[in-house]
């Protein structure tokens, strides 16, 4: 009967031409199953990536930054003109570092050259700037209360068939940010946590990052919002009192340039959409980053926020100055959210246990 009632939903799906946009057909199969989904209506048969009805794909912003904004690395020792041309003396040299501009236009010259305009009436030449690719992942909106841990594979992997198992070719690989949810665990020889992630597949911890449910911090309010950074999985998560309301990838301070543990909250005074961070100036690792978008200081102390993070695609390690680098949809989708809260906006920093999740698997998650 279970199979049945799969395929006659999914055959609705298709005669709908829903199947394009997978976490809406997760919410309609959540409906015509009448609200309460069994776990197999998608998660558990379906291809890898697709999620169930308790996860949904963001909507976008109208006013979105994302795709209206370009940035550039440039080049050590780069002069910037203030006209399309080496035939004059340039304004300045950015010396030496980790720099990246924003990007207003490109286009070529009579000489046929091509030149970016970096700030107004400030040009780059196109051997000393190269256009940086934006990182397109993005988190999920919690539509129901997660029962079980999950998350994103952070390296691909071929899954095995049993814990500490030898990578069985009967299953696909899963490509990096490729969604799943942890049905069941167990220790592994080497004390790694072994997943099952549905359909008989098994995949060591060290392939994921993953989230779990946890609880409010003392001192939250019932109704507060407060977000949870955890340090261990690489993972964020923003709830709404008790409820999770999203959960995405991160990449925080590397060991040398910590994110600092403890509970914070972002006042109104820390919050931009789009500023400017500097750092190390004089030192090998001098960093100068035009734009950042949607930035939300949380520990002034240290100068550490979450923010938009357009220079890298690592979500999932730790790559960090210190800040909490977010995607730019994740950094906007928690940036627009916070703006409604009825405090000023909770940050929970921690290092978890992934042992947990065997407890919340055992007591029935």
């Amino acid at each position: 009967m279970r199979q049945i009632r799969f395929w006659l939903v999914l055959s609705i799906l298709l005669l709908l031409g829903v199947m394009a946009r997978p976490a809406q057909a997760a919410l309609l199969c959540d409906a015509l199953l009448g609200g309460e989904v069994d776990d197999s209506c998608l998660s558990g048969v379906s291809e890898p990536g697709v999620m169930q009805s308790r996860f949904m794909a963001p909507e976008p912003f109208a006013d979105s930054l994302f795709g209206r904004v370009y940035y550039g690395r440039l080049a050590d020792n780069a002069n910037v003109y203030p006209e399309p041309t080496r035939a004059v003396s340039p304004v300045r040299n950015v010396g030496e570092g980790y720099l990246f501009a924003s990007v207003l236009s490109w286009f070529q010259n009579d000489a046929g050259e091509t030149w970016y305009e970096i700030n107004y009436g400030e040009y780059v030449h196109e051997d000393d700037i190269a256009m940086q690719e934006v990182s397109e992942f993005q988190g999920v909106e919690v539509m129901r209360q997660p029962i079980r841990p999950f998350g994103w594979v952070v390296q691909e992997v071929q899954p095995s068939g049993e814990p500490d198992g030898e990578p069985d070719p009967a299953f696909a690989e899963l490509t990096r940010y490729t969604f799943v949810e942890v049905f069941d665990a167990a220790l592994g020889e080497d004390d790694w946590l072994w997943y099952n992630i549905g359909n008989g597949r098994w995949v060591r911890q060290t392939y994921f990052s993953i989230v779990d449910v946890n609880s409010r911090p003392e001192g939250v309010g019932p109704d507060e919002f407060w977000t949870e950074v955890d340090l261990y999985e690489q993972t964020f998560a923003a709830y709404e009192g008790d409820r999770m309301v999203y959960a995405t990838l991160i990449s925080s301070g590397l060991k040398q340039w910590p994110t600092y543990e403890g509970l914070f909250q972002v006042e109104d005074e820390n919050r931009f959409r789009q500023f400017k961070m500097s750092g190390a100036e004089g030192r090998k690792d001098y960093y100068f980053l035009e734009d950042i978008p949607y930035i939300m200081y949380f520990d002034m102390y240290n100068g550490i926020a979450l923010h938009g993070t357009y220079w890298h695609d690592r979500f999932g390690y730790k790559h960090s100055h210190g800040c909490v680098n977010m995607t730019v949809l994740d950094a906007e989708w928690t940036f627009n959210w916070s703006a409604e809260a009825p405090n000023n906006l909770w940050v929970w920093v921690h290092t978890s246990d992934p042992v947990t999740h065997l407890d919340t698997l055992s007591s029935g998650g």
